[in-house]
Order: C-alpha cells, then structure tokens, then sequence
C-alpha cells in the first residue's frame, strides 16, 4: 500500500471546508439523542447518503463513541459502482478528508481469505469517506481498515469480519435502507428490515431491503457466534429530513453490543 486516499465526494455528500465540516459534524452529533446501551459496544450499522440527508441519522449513532478510546475501526460498505468478487481494500495507507489523514491498517491480500487490491472500486466510492468525518470528530486518533463489498456470500464476508474484530476495534456497516418508494410505503418496508435486523433474522433481508445488506447480514451472523445484541438507534428517511415524500431514502442507525 502506497499514498493517500483523497477524499473524492467532499463538497458533494459533506462540507469540503474544513471548520465548516468540523462544526456541522459537531452540530449532528451535539443534537444526537441516542438511547441508553445496555452493554459494551461492538459494533454499529449507519447510513451512506450526504450528510444533509442522512447524517442526523448516523450521528445518533456516532455520538455513541464521543470521547471513546478505539485503536481501530473497521469499516465495510457496498460497492455501487464496480463489480468484483470477493472483498477489496485500497491501494492506500492513509484516507484523507478536510479534518485530516486517518491511516489505512490492514488486511492486505493474502491476510484474509476472499480479501483483493481493487484500487478502481474506490475511486470514486462514497459509502466509506462519509463516515470518516464523523469518526475523526468524534475519536480523534485511530487507525481504520476499508473494505467494499463485492459479489460475496454474507457468511464469507463473516468469516473475515470475525478475524478482525477484537476488543479494541469497533465494526462499522455502512448501509441505506429502501431506495425510492413513496413515504408511507418507505417507512413500512423500512419498519420491517429494522425488526428483522434487531431480530438477528438475516435471510429475511432482501435485495430491496438495503443497498448494503451483504454487509449487514454478515454482522448479523457475527452477532450470532458472538452473542451480541442488536438496538435501534434510528429509523428515518429522507422525507424526515430533508423534504419531499415522493421519493425516499431509509436511514436506520443501530449499535450491536
């Protein structure tokens, strides 16, 4: 691994100003209102899309980690743009957003069974950098593994995961919900993924139930070997937030414990 990853969607889904980013970021997760956790915190599902759309959302689950000591976070999101088996990493060993460089640590190819090099996956990939603001404010200092999804079995995807985590390493599944369905229809369908996420229940997500539901299903195995827990944080679309019903997009936040 060699250089920085830039940060490719800055002034699109986030502020590119570094004091305007950082005090929107703040703003969220100051405005956060999670509720009480019952036990220690292992890992978190947040949404993907621009932070004026999902970032409240998210942010009700970053506020969990305010002031949190954590060597690393391990990051997994879909790959919407390139096609792949398997999972990818970057070639990098640092990702940049305007708040600064958080380095790149680890897996490479051969660490991990199923792990490749697929620089092009993310080139212009969004799911991951916009999680990096909120963990820089609301961490610090940590390192973070980056990995997208590709066309892989969710028990795979588990089975890596599970060579990953440990007690000083927080798991972190970024993923939307429904995709474009009018508002009553959204929050019904979205209702349903939620319970079947907190139910550990992960055949029963569908295709159309989250754009990253390889990677939620996959923790959601993990949760079972482990025993974890799973609470919803948040469950709000895109009308909520931002307006407009006709068209929505699901943002659920939950912390698995």
């Amino acid at each position: 691994m060699d250089g920085v990853r830039g940060p490719v969607v800055a002034g699109s889904f986030y502020p590119a100003d570094q004091r305007v980013l950082r005090t929107s970021v703040r703003r969220m997760l100051d405005a956060a209102q999670p509720p009480e956790t019952g036990g220690d915190l292992r890992a978190l599902i947040v949404p993907h899309a621009g932070h004026i759309y999902s970032g409240p959302v998210a942010a009700t689950a970053y506020a969990l980690l305010d002031g949190m000591d954590l060597d690393r976070v391990v990051l997994i999101g879909p790959s919407h743009f390139t096609w792949f088996p398997g999972l990818a990493v970057p070639d990098a060993s640092a990702w940049a957003t305007p708040l600064g460089v958080v380095p790149i640590a680890g897996p490479v190819p051969g660490d991990v069974a199923g792990v490749t090099t697929v620089p092009e996956a993310f080139a212009a990939e969004h799911c991951l950098e916009v999680q990096i603001p909120f963990l820089q404010e609301a961490l610090g200092s940590f390192s973070v593994t980056m990995l997208l999804s590709g066309d892989v079995a969710a028990v795979v995807v588990a089975d890596a995961l599970e060579s990953l985590v440990n007690e000083s390493t927080l798991l972190i599944v970024s993923s939307d919900l429904s995709h474009y369905h009018e508002y009553t229809e959204a929050a019904q369908l979205d209702a349903v993924t939620a319970e079947a996420i907190t139910d550990l229940r992960p055949a029963d997500l569908g295709s159309d139930s989250a754009c990253g539901r390889v990677g939620i299903q996959a923790v959601l195995h993990l949760a079972h070997r482990r025993q974890w827990r799973v609470r919803l944080l948040d469950l709000r679309n895109s009308g909520d937030i931002a307006g407009g019903r006709d068209r929505v997009v699901g943002y659920g936040a939950f912390a698995l414990e």
